[in-house]
């Protein structure tokens, strides 16, 4: 297989991280989610709990959504900087590795904007995992032991929390379509089926 780095969006509930990680193993590449903030702490020497609050500090935010969106624009800030810790440049020591990574092997990275980072490189594919409502909430009752109200409240929030995200980062849309090189519904079949889909996918676009 020529090198192919893949991007996965995803609404919540469809279940694509469980894929992701599923077609890493059937392509036999390495498959990164959370991983990318430890290696942007070692990367950056900030420690590694202050990634992980700027994402809880963004989304518990009522702010996030007026907001002037910043898109990233490459390019990291110095440790002598006043803004050196700050939630731009943590994103920013993120996509550094996103870049670097895309730059050494082939891999599935999980969301991040990671489409957006790697916009300019030739061998990323992106895909995007959606799943209808009644889906999405019957996956998250069943893996959180919630009722349908709590997972549907759940699921608004991360959904609405990714989209408002992806757009202070990138200035675009989380879910348009447009982004992504193929989008597909998770529904109708099992995760191994949903695998093999994508994977045949993957070897017609390398063609």
């Amino acid at each position: 297989m020529k090198k192919t780095v893949i991007t996965i969006g995803r609404s919540y509930g469809s279940g694509g991280r469980t894929l992701g990680k599923l077609l890493a193993e059937r392509l036999g590449i390495n498959c990164y989610d959370r991983e990318i903030l430890r290696m942007a702490s070692d990367d950056s020497g900030i420690n590694e709990a202050l990634f992980g609050q700027a994402d809880e500090k963004l989304k518990k935010s009522p702010l996030i959504s007026i907001l002037k969106k910043n898109p990233y624009k490459g390019g990291v800030i110095p440790p002598e900087n006043s803004d050196f810790i700050s939630d731009d440049n943590l994103f920013n020591y993120q996509a550094k590795v996103i870049k670097e990574l895309a730059e050494q092997e082939s891999c599935i990275i999980i969301g991040r904007c990671a489409d957006y980072v790697l916009r300019d490189n030739p061998d990323v594919l992106r895909l995007f995992f959606c799943a209808p409502r009644e889906d999405c909430v019957a996956r998250v009752m069943n893996q959180n032991g919630l009722t349908a109200k709590e997972a549907e409240k759940r699921i608004e929030k991360i959904d609405k929390y990714r989209a408002e995200y992806y757009h202070y980062y990138t200035g675009g849309n989380w879910n348009d379509a447009g982004n992504y090189d193929f989008c597909l519904n998770t529904t109708s079949m099992s995760y191994e089926k949903l695998a093999e889909v994508v994977e045949n996918f993957i070897h017609v676009y390398q063609k």
